[in-house]
């Protein structure tokens, strides 16, 4: 559990911080005694695509500073190289240090096709491209400003925040658009973990389980965080889903870890995590939701309590 002094004085960048994974990292980071800048498109005046007003960054910032830290909320299209330009020089006049990246914009979910499984040329076009670029060309865009920021001081912290593991996403996704979404993060981890390592720093790829997003539970299962179980009613897989502050522990024992370039390049995921720093989901339990998905893939009786 935080002091709320372990980074007390590191300057940290959450890109995409509006909501779910992306919100619980940058208040575990707060947690710790960081300060956060967030990062989105959706403010108190204005929504992005994905078209949910009910989480702003505004509020993200404020749950930081709640935490224990301090919340800084820079509204930043990611795919405009000048605004993230200005939001690195920001941070460069005000702390004149980098100290961890979370890279989690995302924000493809609209444009995803029912049912998967299809052919890569039967989705559309344009709605795949878009996916790419808020997926992975994100990504590249705020990482090329933020490195040379980050690199000044030994230690720095890159965390490309993903869905599926480097061995899960062996196994085809299932829609063309979305496995290169999903898997090209892994890869930049890996590569940059590769460019990093000379300069004293680590990168590493971040995935969550079955994340119980504010979409995920009152869109999709329609129910609350408190309420989350009788969504098993509808899928008993939902039994292994996990609320957005374990992902935001595993980032936060990341940002805390002395010895973090241990896992310099590799693909990581909360529940891997939770077995090596002992933190646990708001209930207390520790799912794995990639390897109960391993063993039900050989075995599908296999109970998902068993891997809480």
């Amino acid at each position: 559990m935080s002091t709320g002094e372990e980074l007390r004085g590191r300057i940290a960048l959450v890109a995409g911080a509006t909501r779910g994974a992306g919100r619980a990292m940058a208040v575990a980071l707060g947690e710790a005694g960081a300060t956060v800048y967030v990062t989105g498109r959706t403010t108190r005046t204005a929504v992005s695509e994905v078209g949910r007003s009910t989480e702003t960054i505004e509020e993200t910032a404020d749950l930081v500073t709640a935490a224990g830290g301090e919340g800084i909320a820079v509204p930043t299209d990611h795919l405009e190289p000048a605004q993230v330009r200005a939001l690195t020089e920001r941070i460069d006049h005000d702390h004149g240090r980098l100290d961890i990246l979370i890279n989690d914009v995302w924000g493809g979910d609209h444009l995803l096709e029912f049912p998967f499984g299809g052919k890569m040329w039967e989705y559309g076009l344009d709605k795949g491209l878009r996916m790419l670029r808020l997926g992975v060309e994100t990504h590249i865009v705020t990482s090329h400003f933020a490195l040379p920021l980050l690199v000044r001081r030994p230690g720095g912290l890159v965390i490309e925040v993903t869905d599926g593991t480097a061995e899960s996403n062996r196994t085809y996704r299932e829609q063309f658009y979305y496995d290169l979404a999903k898997t090209a993060p892994i890869r930049m981890a890996y590569a940059l973990g590769e460019e990093l390592r000379d300069l004293g720093c680590t990168a590493v790829a971040l995935t969550p389980g079955w994340l119980r997003s504010e979409a995920m539970l009152d869109t999709y299962f329609k129910v609350t965080e408190e309420t989350w179980r009788d969504g098993i009613a509808q899928d008993p897989a939902f039994a292994i889903s996990e609320s957005p502050a374990y992902v935001g522990r595993a980032a936060a024992a990341l940002a805390t870890d002395p010895e973090v370039a241990r896992w310099n390049g590799r693909s990581l995921s909360s529940g891997g995590l939770a077995k090596v720093y002992g933190f646990t989901d708001t209930d207390g339990s520790r799912p794995d939701a990639w390897s109960y998905l391993a063993a039900k893939a050989k075995d599908p009786t296999t109970n998902a309590a068993d891997y809480r």
